[in-house]
């Protein structure tokens, strides 16, 4: 399979360098210029999930990448569990948070290092990435002590957790990271910036383990084929799946399940008062406003990096708009739909929140609703204790990340100040 640059479509690549690349010219996302649409969902469903998610993600990377390497591939990305948990009739947490990180990226951040690792080489590579929560984690624990490669994770200072913070900047050895003054939509752009500097990115070989590389997102597109998988046949003909959204690489792995031909009716594209895409969907107008703070810290993004992949899909007739709709959810709304669950004995935290919200606000007669549980709920104890009145325990991960010493380092928002710290490493 090819991907393009959907800003520069001369420029046409194998998956191989669509991953080691990361970003095309001119800032360009990599993508499939035509998504097939499978027959075969009924029996993909009915395999285990090895099976399953090697058929997927076969035709994606075939060129480069022979079958049985992909078995262990998969067979090392997906090796801890995802559960659909009922909340009540007719609505369901996916819940994505029992990986080593406690939170879903760590699917795509682990397909990402093992693909990397199997197309490894002599010379240096450091990835870049940046983060509002859960991402540098991910990346981190993926890519901690591999041969060659440096992980650089810039986040926005006094904006991330603490306990989402602690298990990407106490690692130390190749793992560095950099709190940068600013928003996450700034960290963004100084991974932007470095990636248009080609003799950085030639010095330094540099890759991004973000959203915007295609490995990350066919990993994810992996697990809405297992949501259905776990979800009763009896309830699989009107399914809504609401996906918390900040950069917006969760609900475009769930279009591309769409145009697999994975049956779901439509998405809801939830938000937090960080409202773009809920706003663009109903205005048509592209209008990013200053991001603001939020509960669902790891949502404050108000230029989302994947939204263009969902774009190109609308635009080429792969996937319809009227199968998406947006919702905005306030900071009183996240607090009282954790309220809500709590009274049916289902402790979340405010980014599920978000998606449950929107979808009990949406759901019509004979729909199953699914919302996506993105992260651990310890992992925002401060908020869940707070709203819920609780004193929930942490998992071990975040108890032994939390007792190390933080390594983090400040970084002025300022690109050569990152050039400086690049070249350094």
């Amino acid at each position: 399979m090819q991907y393009y640059n959907l800003k520069d479509n001369s420029q046409v690549v194998d998956f191989q360098t669509a991953v080691q690349t990361g970003l095309g010219r001119g800032q360009g996302l990599f993508f499939p210029k035509q998504i097939q649409k499978r027959t075969d969902i009924d029996e993909l469903l009915a395999l285990d999930v090895v099976s399953r998610n090697v058929k997927i993600l076969a035709p994606f990377v075939a060129d480069n990448i022979d079958q049985n390497s992909l078995i262990e591939i998969v067979k090392n990305t997906f090796g801890f569990t995802t559960q659909l948990r009922q909340v009540h009739d007719h609505a369901y947490c996916y819940e994505l948070f029992h990986g080593p990180t406690l939170a879903f990226k760590d699917f795509g951040a682990t397909f990402m290092a093992n693909c990397l690792a199997q197309f490894a080489q002599e010379h240096k590579i450091t990835i870049l990435t940046a983060t509002s929560g859960d991402t540098g984690a991910a990346v981190a624990h993926a890519f901690y002590k591999r041969p060659n490669i440096q992980a650089v994770v810039l986040f926005p200072e006094g904006k991330v957790s603490k306990l989402q913070q602690s298990m990407f900047t106490t690692l130390g050895h190749n793992i560095h990271a950099y709190s940068v003054a600013g928003a996450f939509d700034d960290c963004q752009a100084l991974v932007k910036q470095s990636f248009d500097n080609t003799e950085l990115v030639s010095a330094v070989g540099l890759n991004s383990a973000n959203s915007i590389n295609i490995s990350r997102l066919l990993a994810q597109v992996c697990y809405y084929f297992e949501a259905f998988a776990q979800l009763p046949e009896t309830e699989r003909d009107e399914v809504v799946v609401s996906v918390p959204s900040g950069n917006f690489g969760n609900l475009c792995a769930g279009v591309i399940a769409y145009c697999l031909g994975l049956p779901i009716k439509r998405f809801i594209a939830a938000t937090n008062i960080n409202d773009t895409v809920p706003r663009y969907l109903q205005s048509g107008e592209w209008s990013p406003k200053e991001t603001i703070a939020t509960l669902s810290n790891a949502m404050d993004v108000s230029q989302p990096n994947n939204w263009p992949r969902i774009q190109y899909l609308i635009d080429s007739g792969q996937f319809p708009m009227s199968a998406l709709t947006g919702f905005a959810v306030d900071e009183s709304q996240t607090a009282t739909s954790m309220r809500a669950m709590q009274t049916l004995d289902y402790i979340s935290e405010p980014h599920a929140a978000v998606a449950y919200h929107s979808i009990q606000e949406s759901l019509r007669d004979g729909e199953t609703g699914i919302f996506l549980g993105t992260a651990h709920p310890a992992k925002f104890k401060s908020s869940v204790d707070d709203i819920l009145g609780l004193d929930i325990d942490l998992p071990a991960a975040l108890v032994e990340s939390s007792s190390r010493d933080d390594l983090s380092i400040n970084l002025p928002n300022d690109f050569q100040k990152l050039e400086k710290a690049l070249l350094s490493l």
